[in-house]
């Protein structure tokens, strides 16, 4: 059985065997009142941004440092470019929330293209097994996961926005996934081999800013 407490509202969500009964998913839930309570107050306790409007004056995110958007009109072309501690967006003048949220989406989607190979190669490196194929997807509760039997890893386009090594660590655990399944003591012990400082990068990650998230 595999118990998981999903953000932002804390949603207890349980994975169970065909064969488990009403009777043992309760017995196996009631257990773990006391880690799903804390994962609740950590998911109450960290700061989340409010809901985006792709304004002028709001702060985003890349690699960890904090920009202010700086909204340009143009009838030209849509574009992307951090200068000083600016994040420039150029739309057109009639575009819409959600347009400018693709706008800016795609260019973190880019930016995390551009840094994941050098990332993949080195911590395959490490661990010494090979993904067959690495995707990018906003997800709204995984940082990463994997398709063992496929060797088919997906990232999550957030984590262009969190520090450098968060990627790196995210990248290292999905790997290890495809030398054990499960986060038993046996995941763990390849984690401290390969990513000796996974545990402080780890509570870092889940420190950073979240992204609004609607319920």
């Amino acid at each position: 059985m595999y118990i998981r407490v999903l953000p932002p509202d804390g949603k207890v969500l349980i994975t169970v065997p065909q064969t488990a009964g009403d009777d043992a998913i309760r017995m196996f839930a009631v257990s773990r009142i006391s880690w799903i309570k804390k994962q609740r107050e950590n998911f109450e306790a960290q700061a989340r941004q409010t809901k985006r409007q792709y304004v002028t004056g709001e702060r985003y995110y890349v690699w960890g440092r904090r920009y202010r958007l700086d909204v340009q009109y143009s009838n030209v072309r849509n574009g992307v470019f951090l200068t000083g501690g600016r994040l420039v967006l150029q739309v057109r003048p009639e575009s819409t929330p959600e347009q400018r949220e693709h706008v800016l989406n795609d260019w973190y989607r880019a930016q995390l293209k551009s840094k994941l190979p050098e990332v993949v190669q080195k911590c395959e490196r490490v661990v010494g097994t090979h993904a067959s194929e690495w995707k990018i997807k906003n997800m709204r509760t995984k940082w990463g996961t994997c398709n063992i039997e496929h060797k088919r890893i997906w990232i999550n386009l957030q984590l262009a926005k969190k520090t450098p090594e968060c990627l790196a660590y995210v990248v290292t655990h999905e790997l290890v996934h495809l030398l054990e399944r499960n986060h038993n003591e046996r995941f763990q012990k390849y984690m401290d081999t390969f990513f000796p400082e996974w545990r402080e990068v780890k509570i870092s990650l889940n420190q950073q800013m979240l992204d609004y998230m609607s319920e």
